[in-house]
């Protein structure tokens, strides 16, 4: 999304161009083939760990901290692992969106015309929510997940995490997508109008 911003401002003219669906296809196929090379390492390492304890897996996705929680084997190389995984893909995505972001706003701020300003800054400002979204809760993950030492409570707090990621995000997202539309806005607004003249009475 930040890369279709980046090219749709920085380079309005040769957007048709630049992101057809070949790129598109590219894109994507990249994103899934990264996520796989760096997930399939540490799969190979927990094939290799001995559990013992209950065959229930307690979480709601594929986390590995559960399993860890589950395992008889010493796992402080993997939990290391994976924090150092998490926290350079984390620092590298961002880099690369800020990076982005900061061709973007150079460019708007070239722009002569108020208006023509503003409508560039509403188009980037959806992607920005979004983004801070997901990577408030990532880091949210690497700060009271990855740092707390008992195995147990990373596991319920995984869970949670895991809430977050998959349900209360995504469903913000089409909200956070249609508040540059002026009809939304208006209803929006006469439904908060509304919400409130009802509750008074």
């Amino acid at each position: 999304m930040s890369y279709d911003r980046y090219i749709a401002i920085y380079k309005l003219l040769h957007y048709m161009t630049i992101m057809n669906h070949r790129v598109c296809t590219l894109l994507v196929l990249a994103s899934w083939l990264t996520s796989f090379l760096i997930l399939f390492p540490l799969l190979m390492f927990f094939i290799q760990l001995d559990y013992c304890k209950s065959n229930v897996i307690n979480c709601f996705t594929c986390d590995y901290f559960p399993l860890l929680y589950l395992s008889c084997s010493d796992t402080k190389f993997l939990e290391i692992l994976g924090f150092s995984c998490a926290v350079f893909i984390l620092l590298f995505t961002l880099a690369l969106i800020i990076l982005s972001y900061i061709y973007v706003f150079r460019t708007i701020l070239r722009i002569p015309s108020t208006t023509q300003r503003t409508k560039a800054f509403s188009t980037c400002s959806s992607h920005m929510i979004v983004i801070s979204i997901s990577y408030g809760s990532c880091i949210f993950i690497c700060i009271f997940m990855y740092m707390n030492p008992s195995a147990k409570d990373r596991v319920s707090l995984s869970k949670g995490v895991a809430v977050l990621n998959t349900s209360v995000a995504p469903m913000l997202n089409p909200f956070i997508y249609t508040l540059r539309n002026l009809q939304f806005k208006r209803a929006f607004m006469d439904m908060a109008r509304k919400t409130l003249l009802f509750s008074r009475k």
